[in-house]
């Protein structure tokens, strides 16, 4: 039986728009304040950490730097960490330049992007990578008696995407493209993720690109998944990572490399321990437990695959993301 799609809405929106003021789900981490980057500040016990600022989403893909916060990693390597929450990328990348953050998480699109416009940024850590199978953490979903049945049926058809030229778009034209439609008859439009299980109910679209946990409650209200754009653009694409300027990273090696460790530590473990990233999304979210409990898990792991990201990079070049394929000795660690 179908479950009331207002509920479930509701209950999904709160997920993504309520974390921690603080950021830290834990309720003895060290408080930290706003610093200046390269300031210190004194913490509970014996010696002084450093404040790192890091802005972020507060949803399941950032899960590990909260769970990390939590178990005390960035700590042991000498920081007082502060999450930050942002909407996303196009918050994320001037919060970085501008120096409002020390670090950001933000999809590997919206980054390329950046680059390409002259803005000199560098990965640190990458931060999800898709399933590389069904069901994965962001689909293309359609009306549950729509006639769309695959990519190819996408040609001609309007398309939801948080945000147009991205990762979203990208990689839904190739998959459209390779499963023989036309990707330039497809019109996007723009909705944030929340708003897409009631456009696809209304028929406000033909389809639409969601990422869970709005996945999940869209198909339980009755919604049919059409393609996992993400496994099937390629199995062992990045999403999202956490990157700073390429100033910091070169003149600051102490904050890079103890953010690098830190970080590395909180992905693998939140790999190893997907009962926990369940539980932590609950800290930092009002996601009820049974959400939480049917959700798709990434992978999480620090390591970036080149050749998926030459991949998506020369996909974007293609259709008019980027100028120019993305420099990834430049841009990756």
């Amino acid at each position: 039986m179908k479950r009331s799609l207002a509920l479930v809405t509701a209950a999904m929106t709160a997920a993504l728009l309520t974390s921690c003021s603080s950021g830290s789900p834990s309720s003895d981490a060290p408080a930290g304040g706003a610093t200046d980057n390269g300031a210190q500040s004194e913490a509970a016990g014996d010696g002084e950490l450093r404040s790192i600022k890091v802005g972020v989403i507060p949803i399941v893909d950032t899960a590990p730097i909260y769970l990390g916060d939590a178990k005390g990693f960035f700590e042991e390597e000498g920081l007082d960490l502060e999450i930050v929450e942002t909407s996303g990328g196009a918050a994320a990348v001037p919060g970085v330049v501008s120096g409002s953050f020390d670090v950001a998480f933000g999809n590997t699109v919206s980054v390329m992007v950046a680059a390409d416009q002259g803005l000199p940024l560098k990965y640190l850590t990458n931060g999800l990578a898709t399933t590389g199978e069904d069901p994965d953490v962001g689909a293309v979903l359609a009306p549950g008696d729509s006639d769309i049945e695959s990519a190819g049926d996408l040609a001609g058809k309007t398309v939801a995407v948080n945000n147009l030229n991205n990762i979203g778009d990208t990689t839904i034209r190739t998959i459209v493209e390779a499963d023989g439609g036309d990707p330039s008859t497809i019109e996007f439009v723009e909705i944030a993720f929340p708003d897409m299980p009631a456009a696809i109910e209304r028929g406000q679209v033909d389809a639409a690109w969601v990422l869970d946990p709005f996945k999940t409650g869209a198909m339980d209200a009755g919604a049919k998944l059409v393609a996992n754009n993400f496994a099937e653009f390629d199995p062992e694409l990045d999403i999202a990572g956490y990157f700073t300027t390429m100033e910091t990273f070169e003149e600051d090696k102490e904050l890079v490399d103890a953010f690098t460790a830190a970080m590395t530590k909180s992905l693998e473990y939140a790999a190893e321990n997907p009962e926990e990233v369940r539980d932590i999304v609950g800290t930092y979210t009002k996601m009820p437990e049974e959400a939480r409990a049917a959700m798709t898990l990434p992978r999480y792991r620090a390591d970036f695959n080149r050749e998926a990201m030459q991949k998506l990079g020369e996909a974007a070049v293609k259709y008019g993301s980027l100028d120019k394929a993305p420099d990834l000795d430049a841009l990756l660690p």
